[in-house]
């Protein structure tokens, strides 16, 4: 009989162990993405996982674009947020969300024009009659001149010199404060000048860098970009977002 049950322990024993060798669930957090952005012409698709997003009862869309994705996050692995041009099936862009970065990407924001994705929402401002206002953001910043900097200074200047509008902190993901200034031309052209930020130094190089900038009355919403031309970095500023709101 004593045999018998210590044998009956010895088993109870066993499975105990092998039961608590057993890996425990793997943690899991709650994610929840804010999506809004703009498209145009472009027609895009979003993507969770392989698996095509459902806005209103529609996975393409375009124009205003917005909605909230909700999914669980498990510790160790990766979900994937992309974005597809739907016509041609090209990836415009891919989030990749994980455990630890969840806060990350509360709000993901985006503009999307033919030849450029800009992570970030544009509103056009309100700009009273008889005034001009601009806005910019420096999206590919240092992807030419490999400059290190995340914002530049920009001052806008009349042809003859005079001073319109200083911007401090010309950023890569958001549009600066909107500056303005009292319209005085239909013609005259307006020149943004460069600088790292606090100083009268261009950001990159040692020539000046002066920017021919078109102005609308109104609101411009100007994308600069740096190019590269003839073996040299130029800096243009030809596409308004303002044209397209």
């Amino acid at each position: 009989m004593k045999k018998i049950i210590a044998l009956f322990i010895l088993s109870g024993f066993l499975s105990c162990t092998d039961e608590a060798m057993q890996p425990y669930d793997k943690s899991q957090k709650p994610a929840e993405i804010n999506i809004k952005g703009f498209s145009k012409p472009d027609i895009l698709q979003f993507r969770l996982n392989g698996q095509p997003v459902s806005i209103n009862g529609s996975t393409s869309y375009t124009n205003n674009i917005e909605t909230t994705l909700k999914f669980v996050v498990d510790e160790g692995e990766t979900d994937q947020i992309e974005i597809y041009n739907n016509e041609n099936g090209k990836q415009i862009a891919k989030y990749n969300i994980n455990f630890n970065n969840t806060d990350q990407y509360k709000n993901l924001n985006f503009f999307n024009l033919p030849g450029i994705f800009l992570q970030t929402y544009a509103v056009k401002p309100q700009v009273n009659l008889g005034k001009i206002g601009f806005e910019l953001i420096f999206h590919n910043l240092g992807e030419y001149s490999h400059s290190p900097l995340q914002g530049v200074k920009g001052v806008l200047k009349k042809e003859n010199g005079d001073v319109l509008a200083e911007f401090e902190n010309i950023e890569k993901n958001n549009f600066s404060p909107l500056k303005i200034y009292s319209f005085f031309s239909m013609t005259a052209p307006v020149y943004l000048e460069l600088y790292k930020p606090g100083t009268t130094e261009p950001y990159f190089g040692s020539q000046l860098i002066k920017v021919k900038i078109k102005q609308d009355i109104g609101a411009n919403m100007i994308v600069l970009q740096e190019k590269q031309e003839n073996g040299n970095v130029v800096v243009i500023g030809d596409i308004d977002i303002a044209d397209y709101l």
